[in-house]
């Protein structure tokens, strides 16, 4: 029996009630819509099968990937070798305190700014339009429009080899796009937000306004990753690929956005091969014209 075999049949008799997946294909989870099967996929509803997952994954000897709504990656057209655990079950969200909100891991952004302002608290208006979930957005230290989740994340709740720990803000490790749980060691579960009390007209006119300007600047009919690639020291990546002509440039199915020269889109069939040679091509352009060496933010699992 093969490992990925042998690690089905343990979390079965485990955790009965858990459900998996073989040769799930990734198209199904990513914002792209590309990406092959992966060999298996778990979706947990508790912490105790998350942890179970991690677990068996360990004495397996498999590769592991933990995946929320698949907004910010790209995955490779074959299958995959790796136990993906989907983490969007993991939907708890309740308000804590005065100031204080709960949400689990697979809550999506979204939906945690709005019940945010139904609850007369602000600070997350920012998250509002970001297409990921929670875990992602703490992970990734998400951010727009002059938000991010470094300046509203209390504590999280995460799981490693040693259980579950709470883990304050400060201990978080929160930078440009990175945080302490980058490196992949611990799983996050959840976190506690807090936030300042204000009018929830007030804080949904906020929120209707940045997705107001970001309806008429990103390409959000098309599937993307979003942003694809970092902020350059002194640059901003957009600016850059537009300022070399890029704007339109098509390999396949992908193409650089007419509209928002920072986001590559599938206009239809695009593969990850598709994706990876245009990015290619504009990273060799950019750099030739004005001496930038981008960085992809878009994570690729392969």
């Amino acid at each position: 029996m093969e490992r990925f075999e042998q690690l089905a049949a343990a979390l079965r008799q485990s955790c009965p009630a858990l459900e998996l997946r073989e040769h799930e294909p990734m198209a199904r989870h990513t914002t792209f819509r590309i990406g092959g099967p992966v060999r298996l996929m778990a979706l947990p509803r508790s912490e105790g099968e998350v942890l179970a997952c991690l677990r068996e994954a360990e004495r397996a000897r498999v590769r592991l990937v933990v995946l929320g709504n698949g907004s910010n990656l790209l995955a490779a057209d074959g299958e995959i070798p790796c136990f993906a655990v989907l983490l969007t079950g993991l939907d708890a969200l309740e308000r804590t305190g005065e100031r204080e909100i709960w949400a689990g891991a697979g809550v999506s952004l979204a939906r945690l700014a709005s019940f945010a302002a139904q609850e007369g608290l602000a600070g997350l208006e920012f998250a509002h339009g970001i297409p990921g979930t929670l875990g992602g957005g703490v992970l990734m230290n998400a951010g727009a429009y002059g938000g991010e989740m470094v300046q509203v994340v209390k504590e999280v709740a995460a799981a490693g080899r040693s259980g579950v720990e709470t883990v304050p803000a400060e201990q978080c490790g929160f930078s440009y796009r990175r945080s302490a749980f980058s490196d992949g060691e611990r799983v996050i579960l959840g976190a506690k937000f807090q936030l300042e009390p204000d009018d929830p007209a007030a804080i949904r006119g906020r929120m209707d306004d940045l997705a107001r300007r970001r309806k008429e600047k990103q390409p959000l009919e098309y599937p993307s990753a979003g942003s694809m690639f970092k902020r350059p020291a002194g640059h901003f990546a957009a600016a850059l690929i537009e300022q070399c002509g890029l704007k339109g440039l098509t390999v396949g199915g992908a193409q650089v956005s007419e509209k928002h020269a920072g986001f590559v889109i599938n206009r239809g069939g695009a593969t990850c091969a598709d994706v990876l040679a245009l990015v290619d091509q504009v990273k060799e352009r950019v750099l030739q014209q004005t001496g930038v060496e981008l960085e992809m933010e878009v994570r690729v699992l392969r």
